[in-house]
């Protein structure tokens, strides 16, 4: 018979922390005129998902490289609209520019800034599509922010080490039933 994981109190406000953070950066970026208002909401979910202190470093970074990235895009698309080979050189600059500027892991958000703004055809100029990425990328951050600051005990980590300590009680159970070899 499956066994279902118990619902806690950790459970329940990490659940609402984050749904709250969602639809919360999705309504503020379609506020703002954002037509693709579901890229906050991705920003909101990455930071809402850490502790306050990991947020405010990730945030920083995913910010920094977004930055990076959608600067890169803005140039690119303006000067040489969709060309795939200026795709490339703009992925492999921003590799370098994160390793310069020492946003390590951040790169892999400049660059998928630069492909959402390179990549997908639009009917608005690149510096359009790389501003409002932008914006939503920091109506998210900063959605997640709060509500982390908000719920600072609540936390995706303590989440998950509350799902380890039911696994591990679960298999001493399990130890003290079946019989020993």
């Amino acid at each position: 018979m499956p066994r279902f994981g118990r619902m806690d109190r950790l459970i329940l406000e990490d659940s609402v922390r984050t749904a709250l953070a969602g639809v919360a950066s999705y309504l503020i970026a379609r506020m703002l005129g954002m037509t693709e208002a579901y890229w906050a909401t991705f920003s909101a979910l990455i930071v809402t998902q850490s502790t306050l202190g990991a947020a405010a470093s990730i945030s920083w970074q995913r910010l920094a490289a977004t930055v990076l990235g959608a600067g890169m895009g803005a140039l690119l698309g303006s000067i040489f609209h969709m060309n795939l080979f200026m795709y490339g050189v703009g992925v492999f600059l921003l590799g370098i520019l994160c390793a310069i500027l020492r946003l390590g892991v951040a790169y892999r958000f400049a660059a998928v800034t630069l492909t959402v703004i390179l990549l997908i055809p639009r009917n608005h100029a690149a510096w359009i599509v790389a501003a409002h990425r932008l914006i939503e990328v920091s109506v998210g951050i900063a959605v997640g922010l709060l509500c982390s600051a908000l719920w600072p005990g609540v936390t995706a980590l303590k989440r998950q080490e509350a799902s380890v300590a039911e696994a591990q009680e679960s298999e001493n159970i399990s130890s003290d039933i079946l019989p020993r070899v």
